[in-house]
């Protein structure tokens, strides 16, 4: 069956010039005058590169399948990060190039996209729990840096923490940004 630009839909990933790009948004546009048209923001599947793109509406489109599963990360083994499916146990081996490392723990449950049996992608949770190894002592008072401070965390990461955070303590940090969000027991 072949599929068109009217299938369209956010997360599809599409097979353009033979580089995969994934659907982020999209918008169906009907002017009153000239024939209709799809507008869309795509991302590259591999660089990251994210770009705006109109397509002509029932334009013929090569649709891909994208299957993404459930990992858990185990270890590093030289240029790759190992992860298992925690279902078959079955190891995988990810390029180190595909992950944003600075706040994977062993034992994180990741999202890895395939297609053809190929790593993609992989997608770090919303949030971590991480212990902290180094800062300084926070000064009650010292507010001239807006109460925050450098702070170390276990992944060797350096995040931003308020004053009240000390060596050993466990915050929640923003995998996307690395920003403090918590402190955590």
């Amino acid at each position: 069956m072949a599929q068109t630009t009217n299938d369209i839909k956010n997360g599809s990933v599409l097979n353009l010039d033979g580089q995969l790009w994934t659907v982020l948004k999209f918008q169906h546009v009907k002017p009153g005058k000239g024939p209709a048209f799809v507008r869309t923001t795509i991302k590259n599947v591999l660089s990251g590169k994210i770009v705006d793109k109109t397509f002509n509406a029932g334009m013929k489109m090569e649709f891909e399948t994208v299957d993404n599963r459930t990992l858990q990360y185990s270890y590093e083994d030289g240029d790759n990060y190992v992860f298992m499916d925690m279902t078959t146990y079955d190891q995988i081996m990810v390029p180190k190039t595909l992950v944003d490392s600075k706040f994977l723990l062993e034992g994180t449950d990741c999202i890895v996209s395939f297609h053809d049996g190929t790593p993609l992608s992989v997608e770090l949770p919303a949030s971590v729990i991480l212990t902290v190894t180094h800062t300084e002592p926070g000064l009650q008072g010292n507010r001239s840096n807006a109460g925050t401070k450098p702070a170390t965390v276990e992944t060797g990461a350096e995040i931003q923490v308020p004053l009240f955070i000390n060596e050993g303590e466990r915050v929640k940090v923003n995998t996307t940004d690395g920003s403090y969000l918590g402190r955590e027991n």
